[in-house]
């Protein structure tokens, strides 16, 4: 029976991973550095200290990680100040379901908790959580298991109990390794080969987690 949902964040709840996918390459080259599509792609809510890794694995052993970070942060501030933060199709359905429902939501997400708390505010989803768990809380983030099983911990749960719903092969490889059934929506890329073995369910929208609950929980 499913008692618990667990949202990644950026790309998932939220139409903000293409941002981020755009700034990266445009931070590197600033810095004098060139990304590829695939290596920007391949960042999706790699959490550390697996990113700053990647990275020097790239570019050197001297490549200076936070800045180019911090950089980065203002032009993905720049593309949400011009664009908008507009929620994922089904968003609203799937949450008002499961508060109805009283099955308890959470966010786990590659991101500190200032951001969240300033991005779920923004849009209007803050008081939408049970609880939020960010990759400041845990001591290595996605694609190590270590958030969802905190995530899991602070809900008071067991992993089968609980959906991670996630966009990306990291946070995939993340929920699937800390036991939890992880739903697949694709964002920046469909099912492929790297997210295929972490995939319990996968769908088009967040409203059709909706059927897959009612199923699971023969409602």
């Amino acid at each position: 029976m499913i008692k618990n949902v667990i949202f990644d964040l950026d790309g998932t709840l939220i139409d903000t991973e293409k941002y981020y996918r755009r700034a990266w390459p445009v931070a590197l080259k600033h810095f004098g550095y060139d990304m590829t599509d695939e290596m920007a792609l391949s960042l999706r809510s790699l959490g550390r200290p697996y990113a700053p890794e990647r990275f020097k694995e790239w570019f050197g052993q001297d490549f200076d990680y936070w800045k180019v970070r911090e950089y980065r942060k203002g032009i993905v501030r720049k593309y949400m100040d011009e664009e908008g933060i507009n929620l994922k199709p089904g968003a609203t359905e799937l949450l008002t379901f499961l508060r109805e429902k009283s099955i308890m939501r959470a966010v786990a997400t590659a991101n500190n908790y200032g951001r969240t708390e300033k991005l779920l505010k923004e849009i209007g989803l803050f008081d939408c959580f049970d609880k939020i768990i960010c990759a400041d809380m845990v001591e290595r983030g996605k694609p190590s298991p270590d958030i969802y099983s905190y995530a899991v911990k602070m809900l008071d749960a067991k992993p089968g109990e609980c959906f991670a719903v996630e966009d990306s092969p990291n946070g995939m490889n993340s929920a699937f390794s800390a036991g939890l059934k992880a739903i697949y929506v694709p964002d920046q890329s469909e099912v492929d080969d790297e997210v295929r073995p972490y995939i319990y369910k996968s769908v088009k929208t967040l409203s059709d987690i909706i059927e897959l609950i009612k199923i699971e929980n023969c409602m």
